[in-house]
């Protein structure tokens, strides 16, 4: 769910603008997992543009008090979040935890990096969400580690079926800054792409597994 139709709009232009987001339906990328996609988002890039990342901490800082009041902790997930996590806990006065995909093979064997005590609330900040995966194993060690976790904040997220459900069976709250539809929409009325092209990525996102494989 997104906070609100004006926030997802321009977020969606600031990443459009700076290739954040970049869509090329005619020549489709290929994603880590195999999948072709017409669509490559590295929300990362903020991080370069003072401007950008003032807007998307401010925007997540105070849409998170709102939807969830203060927070204890404000954690990130490891390593594209990390950033813009850090960036919000300092906004609002917070302490800031990173979360590793898997506990660290020496020393502490940490999985939560940083000082966190049981039953402090944490809101967790994502740079986008695909499948929902490895967020919500994010979520699970810090549950874990005794945390109570209010909900998950993410800049995008591309909205398949399959992250929905996997958010609703792990009984997730997600709100995102903007999503695919809100993207799609702005780039056809800016002219980033044609009304067909946004077909073809309408199409895409039915079955991404499948999309654009020979058989």
């Amino acid at each position: 769910m997104i906070f609100n139709k004006d926030t997802a709009k321009k977020t969606s232009e600031l990443l459009l603008q700076i290739n954040a987001i970049k869509l090329n339906p005619k020549n489709p990328f290929t994603w880590a997992s195999g999948w072709k996609s017409p669509i490559y988002c590295d929300n990362r890039i903020t991080l370069s543009f003072p401007p950008i990342r003032n807007y998307i901490r401010e925007e997540f800082s105070k849409n998170i008090e709102k939807q969830y009041g203060k927070p204890d902790v404000i954690a990130g997930v490891a390593t594209g979040a990390i950033g813009i996590g850090m960036l919000v806990a300092e906004y609002m006065g917070l302490p800031f935890v990173y979360v590793r995909p898997e506990p660290k093979k020496h020393g502490r064997l940490n999985q939560v990096e940083g000082f966190l005590q049981k039953g402090q609330s944490v809101v967790v900040v994502e740079d986008l969400i695909s499948t929902g995966g490895s967020s919500l194993l994010a979520v699970e060690a810090l549950k874990a580690a005794g945390a109570n976790v209010k909900g998950m904040v993410a800049i995008f997220t591309y909205g398949f079926d399959v992250s929905v459900q996997n958010f609703k069976n792990a009984n997730v709250e997600l709100h995102t800054l903007s999503n695919y539809d809100n993207l799609l929409e702005l780039a056809v009325a800016k002219k980033y792409i044609t009304e067909e092209e946004q077909h073809t990525l309408q199409e895409w996102r039915v079955s991404p597994s499948t999309w654009g494989v020979e058989v």
